[in-house]
């Protein structure tokens, strides 16, 4: 059986390897009906390479191993990578009222703050912590401050790393005060000016593989990314996620997401329209606390 759409024709079989691509490199969950998506993705995929259809790039990918570079393609190209600066007001505002004068006060007497933007795409997210930073709280400019931005594609990463955006992109979400104060123009495109762009490293990270040695984080924000997921993934996910934030962090998930059902290691504790999710621990007498 075939799916024909407007751009072409993809048969069921290729479809299905393609589904299994994704559950087994990022354990996401194409579903079917998606058939269109994977079509509109992969037709450039398969003219850089020379073919005239996406049944010729699976063919292509078949005969390869799953760690190719033509998977890592293919992957790149089906993972859904949406941002924009300072998305969603909420989060933000309680980030400067709430979360980083309580992580200041906390971390004071080390003078370090670890913060990782995971599965950040194009980089808006870490450079909007970057900005916020700069702009309210300048006193850890002086400390020993690591901001993190990882994802699971490579492309998406090229661009965070060079710091440039379309009209477009600058116009979602980004104030035009911050606009002025910390890009300029480069052609087409605006480009993060260098001190911002200083403050944030970029690194490939598949949160579904294993994680590499880190420090432990005070800040994770992790928003709309287990959405894709598999349940099981989930678990896994966050299992690991308790394992590498402080005792004292904070996560922050997608508004639509949660770690109800999923984990009991997560107390939620939400802040007017935002909810942060901080580490269950055991004090050293046995009880439960933070």
């Amino acid at each position: 059986m075939s799916v024909t759409t407007a751009s072409g024709t993809l048969p069921e079989a290729d479809f299905e390897y393609l589904r299994e691509l994704m559950h087994l490199r990022a354990a996401i969950v194409l579903e079917r009906g998606k058939e269109y998506l994977a079509l509109s993705r992969l037709e450039p995929v398969a003219r850089d390479h020379g073919l005239t259809t996406v049944s010729e790039l699976v063919d292509k990918l078949r005969t390869r191993e799953l760690t190719s570079a033509l998977h890592d393609q293919v992957v790149d190209a089906l993972t859904t990578n949406e941002t924009t600066f300072f998305r969603d007001y909420n989060p933000w505002e309680s980030l400067r009222t709430l979360v980083m004068p309580e992580l200041l006060a906390r971390k004071e007497p080390t003078r370090t703050l670890a913060i990782w933007s995971a599965g950040c795409s194009s980089g808006q997210e870490p450079y909007s912590i970057a900005m916020s930073i700069r702009e309210h709280f300048p006193e850890l400019l002086t400390w020993q401050l690591s901001i993190l931005g990882t994802d699971i594609s490579g492309s998406v990463l090229d661009r965070a790393r060079a710091g440039r955006y379309g009209q477009l992109e600058v116009n979602r979400g980004l104030p035009a005060h911050l606009l002025v104060r910390h890009f300029t123009r480069a052609g087409m495109e605006w480009e993060i000016e260098e001190p911002i762009r200083r403050m944030v490293r970029f690194e490939h990270h598949n949160l579904n593989d294993a994680w590499p040695s880190m420090p432990p984080f005070d800040l994770v924000l992790m928003r709309n990314v287990m959405i894709y997921f598999e349940t099981e993934a989930k678990r896994r996910v966050l299992a690991k996620m308790h394992g590498q934030l402080a005792p004292h962090g904070y996560l922050l998930l997608g508004a639509s997401e949660t770690t109800y059902s999923l984990s009991d290691d997560f107390i939620r504790e939400p802040d007017g329209r935002t909810a942060w999710y901080r580490p269950v621990r055991t004090d050293p007498v046995g009880g439960a606390g933070r």
